[in-house]
């Protein structure tokens, strides 16, 4: 199963947080290293996740349109 590592951004759903997961990439022609930020939605059943928290995230089967992923911790 995959994971990831991320910042919680938004709370605003029920049982359901936003995640930021930044990774860096290298230009091919430039070699310069630049970040790049992929938004995740994950499950978060006790609703205990606050903003700004770092939290891990692994995957799981489609609970929604957009869900794919679950707070592990």
């Amino acid at each position: 199963m995959r994971t990831k590592t991320g910042t919680v951004t938004s709370t605003k759903m029920d049982k359901t947080v936003v995640v930021s997961v930044d990774t860096y990439k290298t230009h091919p022609k430039y070699k310069k290293r630049f970040k790049v930020t992929a938004k995740f939605y994950a499950h978060d059943e006790a609703n205990a996740c606050q903003e700004g928290q770092t939290v891990t995230i692994r995957e799981t089967r489609p609970l929604s349109k957009l869900k794919r992923w679950e707070v592990v911790g």
